[in-house]
């Protein structure tokens, strides 16, 4: 009889993928995936560190699998275990660990322990040495749309705040051959769209011999050659980018994207504080000014780009001053959209031994402030479609009789229609109504 197993996520774009593709391994060995919610023999959660809540959402997740089923093996993957490993192999909760460069061997670790071999408990990876990327597939599915595509792995960047380059290690990327080969896989599966993603996305191919950034290979090359690789394959329709290092906005790349009909004029571009100051603190290697003239230089060869982007808040010794900078700079860039995260100490990291900490109470009021205009932002972009004629991918139903999809700019709307739309490009004029963005 075939065992059943559930999949639970937490974290970025790329833990979705790698979870997809241990879904796929086991479903190839005849196991029967069920949701996360249901009974099942074995429960595997792929976990994050980003933050202390991130930590505590991964426990939280690998007791809630002990508990819906004691007799049900937990498997604890990822980068909280990466970080915390022999933590965690005390936890009674979790039966199997592993670490990150090691998800493809989930399948031999299951079927050694149900084999009885209990010292198989713990796979962890040194990667502060490793060079190789771990391959893994998440293969194809004619009901879906929009495949994310892990390409990169690792972190050479180590800015102060962060935990990912000790749990991801250095950078690690995909051979272009293999991209392309899942992404003509994908096409032919029905796919219209893939995502490219990463750790560092715009490290991608630093690691390869011969592609080191000297004057005639610069940073960004190695992706630009893959997006332009990618963009050849028949049946894609559009190539959508994950968030990238402001460094790699220059003029050859830019013009080159911009050139490429396939490649959508949606850009995230982490900020994470708009105060030189503080970037200088955290170790981020750009201006505020410089991060401006790459926003303007988007907006120069893309018509009406949507720029997304990330701001941490209370870093340590972030001033009321510092603070009001960084506000008055969002404000000044309009973005589409801001993620914005209120800093979170990480043991390990530089910024956990600077003095003059934030207060809770602080990080949590700049937080507000800077969500109530960021919503206020998105909502002005939106509107400066409205009268707009567009092109959406449609994706999914939205009650009787709509479908919604998305614009090349990331923008949601609906249409109307049934299942027929799926997976169709449908072109219309935006209104709105009730706050709905409609294609007619």
């Amino acid at each position: 009889m075939s065992r059943k197993a559930a999949f639970h996520n937490l974290g970025c774009k790329v833990n979705s993928y790698e979870t997809e593709a241990m879904r796929r391994q086991l479903m190839e060995a005849g196991y029967e995936i069920v949701s996360e919610g249901e009974q099942a023999d074995v429960y595997i959660v792929n976990t994050c560190t980003v933050t202390n809540i991130a930590d505590q959402k991964s426990r939280q997740m690998l007791h809630r699998a002990k508990k819906q089923n004691p007799n049900a093996v937990v498997v604890a993957v990822g980068c909280y275990v990466q970080a915390r490993g022999e933590e965690v192999l005390k936890d009674p909760a979790v039966d199997i660990i592993i670490g990150n460069n090691q998800k493809g061997q989930l399948l031999p670790l299951l079927e050694e322990h149900f084999a009885g071999q209990e010292e198989s408990r713990m796979l962890l990876s040194d990667l502060a040495g490793s060079s190789c990327y771990e391959e893994l597939d998440t293969g194809g599915a004619e009901s879906h749309t929009r495949a994310f595509l892990k390409v990169q792995d690792g972190c050479n960047q180590f800015c102060s705040y962060c935990i990912i380059p000790y749990v991801r290690g250095r950078v690690r990327s995909r051979r272009p051959e293999d991209v392309c080969d899942e992404v003509r896989r994908l096409a032919e599966a029905g796919y219209r769209e893939v995502v490219l993603t990463g750790i560092h996305l715009s490290s991608y191919g630093l690691d390869f011999e011969g592609e080191k950034r000297t004057p005639e290979a610069p940073f960004g090359e190695g992706l630009k050659k893959l997006i332009l690789a990618v963009a050849k394959i028949p049946g894609l329709e559009r190539i959508r980018l994950g968030s990238l290092e402001p460094r790699i906005i220059t003029e050859d790349f830019v013009s080159a994207l911009a050139a490429c009909e396939k490649v959508c004029p949606h850009f995230h571009l982490s900020l994470q504080s708009g105060c030189d100051s503080v970037l200088k603190r955290m170790n981020r290697h750009y201006t505020a000014e410089e991060y401006l003239n790459k926003c303007a230089l988007l907006r120069e060869k893309f018509e009406q780009p949507a720029i997304t982007t990330d701001v941490i808040v209370g870093f340590p010794g972030e001033t009321e001053e510092e603070f009001a900078i960084t506000r008055e700079f969002v404000e000044r860039v309009h973005f589409y959209e801001m993620h914005v995260f209120p800093y979170s100490r990480r043991k390990g990291t530089r910024a956990d031994e600077m003095p003059a900490q934030v207060p809770e109470a602080v990080k949590k009021e700049r937080s507000r402030i800077l969500l109530s205009l960021a919503a206020q932002m998105s909502e002005e972009y939106r509107q400066s479609f409205v009268g707009c004629r567009v092109s959406a991918l449609m994706e999914e139903p939205a009650g009787e009789g709509w479908m919604t999809g998305y614009t090349r700019e990331y923008i949601r709307v609906k249409a109307a229609g049934g299942m027929e739309l799926a997976g169709k490009m449908v072109n219309g004029k935006i209104t709105c109504r009730n706050d709905d963005y409609i294609l007619e």
